[in-house]
């Protein structure tokens, strides 16, 4: 299913991070998501453009 709403899992996998982490970051506020029913959803648009702004930072 090719979808711009991905899971936790999906979103660890894209950053090759563990779920573990990836909820860390989430909770955080350091990776932009949002909740459905209380379980973390991402749009793939925003972690692409969260990428972008990390990689910005950096120069």
């Amino acid at each position: 299913m090719n979808t711009d709403i991905m899971t936790i899992k999906e979103v660890a996998a894209y950053l090759k991070l563990t779920e573990k982490t990836a909820y860390r970051l989430t909770a955080e506020g350091k990776i932009p998501g949002f909740k459905v029913g209380g379980s973390w959803r991402f749009k793939k648009a925003d972690i692409e453009q969260w990428i972008e702004k990390q990689k910005a930072e950096k120069n």
